[in-house]
Formats: structure tokens, sequence, C-alpha cells
């Protein structure tokens, strides 16, 4: 209960564990604050003009090196540069992790329903609804990357237009856009099946490797487990696997080359 309570008003912008370790810095942040201005030998140049207490980060750990987006983005820019395909399409990944790491070494391009204005170097853009098929992409490129993004598709979240087949229609399109035994690096929630309106879709395994079939063949199967943690090279074939590896919230993540 409290870690729903929790989720949810974090989903509305307010964190209660940020919130709760900002009150603990308080003193801290006076004290500190009268210290410095007390005994600031260079007034003249860097003088306190205004305030911006920063009360929880003394707190926080050092950063975050765990979870979902974290693994999945470094895991999967690591093999886009073993593979060095010609081009390479992303569609809906985060722009400030995996584009942004993918960037740093080759050229990438982005589809995504929503906007997007950038001017950076090796990034391209265009805007497209996935769950609409359009020819002029067939056969469009040999690499293709859709991390954590396939289970929002027809929920609306992003403005994207209603539809419970959503990401069928998103994923025949990733099948589409790729040419023969041309590589996708897919990644979405695994555990027990269901929609979260209008928020995700949690997929199983069973149900994804029945997504994949006759179309795709799995080179290898990664996931990071409810903790955050990473799984490396797991046989998703698995009795294990038939019961989700007992996961509630995990990332599935696949290399897949298209047959």
């Amino acid at each position: 209960m409290i870690k729903t309570a929790y989720k949810l008003f974090k989903n509305i912008g307010f964190d209660f564990y940020i919130f709760l370790l900002s009150i603990k810095g308080i003193p801290a942040f006076i004290k500190d604050w009268i210290n410095f201005a007390k005994h600031n030998t260079d007034s003249k140049n860097f003088g306190i003009k205004s305030l911006m207490p920063m009360l929880a980060d003394r707190y926080d750990k050092a950063g975050v090196a765990k979870g979902h987006y974290f693994h999945q983005d470094l895991l999967i820019a690591q093999k886009v540069f073993e593979a060095n395909p010609l081009k390479h399409v992303d569609v809906g990944s985060r722009i400030d992790g995996f584009v942004a790491h993918v960037a740093s070494f080759r050229e990438i391009e982005i589809f995504d329903i929503r906007e997007l204005k950038i001017n950076l170097k090796n990034v391209s853009f265009k805007q497209l609804d996935l769950m609409k098929q359009s020819n002029s992409y067939s056969n469009y490129c040999d690499s293709i990357s859709c991390l954590h993004a396939i289970e929002h598709f027809g929920l609306g979240r992003y403005g994207d237009p209603i539809d419970s087949e959503g990401h069928l229609k998103g994923f025949n399109n990733l099948h589409r856009i790729l040419k023969p035994n041309g590589t996708l690096y897919f990644s979405t929630p695994i555990g027990s099946q269901q929609v979260v309106f209008n928020a995700h879709r949690i997929f199983s395994v069973n149900y994804l490797l029945k997504m994949f079939e006759n179309k795709f063949h799995v080179v290898s199967f990664n996931y990071v487990d409810d903790n955050g943690d990473l799984h490396l090279d797991v046989n998703h074939e698995s009795d294990f696997a038939t019961d989700d590896f007992n996961l509630k919230y995990g990332c599935g993540i696949f290399e897949l080359k298209k047959i």
C-alpha cells in the first residue's frame, strides 16, 4: 500500500523520498550557509547573491548504476558499436540515454510520434506514428532499436491514438522497416501480463516469443530483475522463463535477427 501510494505521488511530480531527505537536510544547510558566509575569504568576487537550497543531495546516492534504462541503454549501445551496421534507426528510446550513447560514436536516426527539435552531430529525427504503415520505410535499414517503448503504443500516454493492438502494429512495422537478416534490439517490461493504463503494458515472455515467431530469431536474451540488476545471456526457453522469472516488473532485452 505504501509503495503504491509512493509511485502514485511520484508519477504526478511529488517524491516523498526526496521530500523527507530535504527536511532532514535543512539544519545542515543553515549551518553550512552561516559557516561559508563567515569564512568567505573572497566575498568580493564570490559573494552570496542568491540561495538555491539543495537539501537532499548530501544524503542521496552518488548516482544510479542499475535499473531498466541504465542497463539496456549501455548494453545495446555496446552491441551497436560492435556490430557497426550501415544504418541504425531508433524508435522511441530515451534521447538522454541510449541515443546519446550511440551518437557519441556513430550516426543514428530517430523515429518518434512526438515532435523533437534537435541540432546534434550524428543525430537526425523524423516524426512518425509507428502504428501506421508507410511503404516509404520498407527495408529501410539493417539495424533498428526500440527500447522500453513498444509497451506504450496505443495507450494515449504520448498523444498516440488509442489502439488495443498498438503494440502489435508497431512491432509489425519494426519488422517491415528492417532489411532481411537485419538486427532488432528490443526491450520491454516483462512479468505478469497486464495493461497498467495509461502508463504501459507488461508482457509475459511466452507472449513475446509468440510475437517473434516467423519474423525473428532470438540471438540473445538478457533481463533486468525487480531489484534493477542485469542478468546476461539467459536461456529464454527455460522452465524459469515460462514463469517470467518470477518478475513483477522486469525488463526483457532481446537481440533479434530478422528471418
